[in-house]
């Protein structure tokens, strides 16, 4: 039997206010890239303190590779770049790789060839030298980048991990953490930034006042909704009313509908939108519209994106008065 890279079943943490994580249960295979989502407050960094031993549970279990959390053994596991950090500003860039190093073990003649390295890395080796006093905000996250590297940890937690870049920084990390799932490295991902999330991550869940929303493939998540638009010629009210009592579908105008249709025709156009679940259908939907003796100039689909989809979520929790 494979054992799970992260597994955690039933994790709790109950704090005075009632914020936390409540019976939180996720599985993250091998080489997997997960992504952790949710509003701010949601409970996305207790849950991940929980499983590299900074606290500990009111509840649930969970292990890092069979290793249950909070032991010497799983955090040996793992490398971690808190979304809060503060490095030694009297040492070097260099010198605070070099500590972490000895802290996770790691062989003294291994760090004086890795630690140049991983600050090239990461976009800083030609300020390895210099004290982290005189680091941006954006310089001492790319550090604390290289110090959860620097064991070769087969498991990296993010919490933010691009929260003080640009987006040329946040390009570059990006590459540096396809390079690590490319190495087989088990990536659990924080962030607020879900275009980051879409591009590097298999799968992901949504946390929200401390529970599990939704989780799933990315990609699955991308296709869950599928808005169809229909450019049609020669539009009148009396067709949106009509396809709507036809097909028993909501088919709106789209948003900033007016189009023009082309000196040829002396027509207007407006585009239709409505959420379909098959190409049957939008093919229903186009045999209808030529039947009134409209004019059907384009047919486009528009995918829900991962932004759309964490807002439409949260906002439908919110809706019903569920968000803590």
């Amino acid at each position: 039997m494979t054992v799970a890279a992260i597994e955690a079943r039933g994790l709790t943490k109950q704090y005075d206010n009632g914020r936390g994580c409540r019976d939180v249960t996720i599985q993250v295979g091998k080489g997997e890239a997960f992504g952790f989502l949710g509003p701010n407050g949601a409970g996305k960094s207790t849950f991940v303190k929980m499983l590299v031993g900074l606290i500990t549970p009111t509840s649930g279990t969970a292990n890092l590779l069979g290793e249950p959390i909070g032991t010497l053994a799983s955090k040996r596991l793992i490398g971690y770049l808190p979304e809060l950090y503060r490095y030694q500003e009297w040492l070097s860039g260099e010198e605070v790789v070099r500590l972490h190093a000895k802290l996770c073990g790691v062989d003294r003649s291994v760090a004086r060839h890795r630690i140049p390295q991983l600050l090239e890395e990461v976009g800083i080796g030609r300020r390895g030298s210099d004290r982290v006093k005189h680091y941006s905000k954006g310089m001492q996250q790319r550090l604390g980048l290289a110090c959860a590297l620097v064991g070769d940890p087969p498991i990296v937690f993010l919490d933010e991990p691009s929260s003080a870049l640009d987006p040329i920084g946040r390009r570059e990390v990006r590459r540096i953490l396809e390079r690590l799932k490319a190495q087989g490295k088990t990536i659990f991902l924080n962030s607020h930034l879900l275009e980051d999330v879409e591009a590097l991550c298999d799968r992901m869940a949504l946390l929200n006042n401390g529970q599990i929303l939704r989780h799933g493939q990315v990609s699955e998540v991308l296709q869950t909704r599928t808005r169809w638009r229909f450019k049609v010629g020669g539009f009148t009210p009396f067709l949106l009313s009509w396809l709507n009592d036809t097909t028993g579908l909501a088919i709106t105008l789209a948003e900033g509908a007016a189009a023009s249709a082309g000196a040829a025709s002396g027509l207007s156009a407006c585009w239709l939108e409505a959420e379909l679940e098959d190409e049957e259908q939008v093919g229903w939907i186009n045999s209808l519209i030529v039947q009134q003796g409209m004019t059907l100039y384009e047919v486009t689909s528009v995918r829900e994106r991962l932004e759309e989809w964490f807002m439409n979520a949260v906002s439908g929790l919110e809706h019903r008065g569920e968000r803590g």
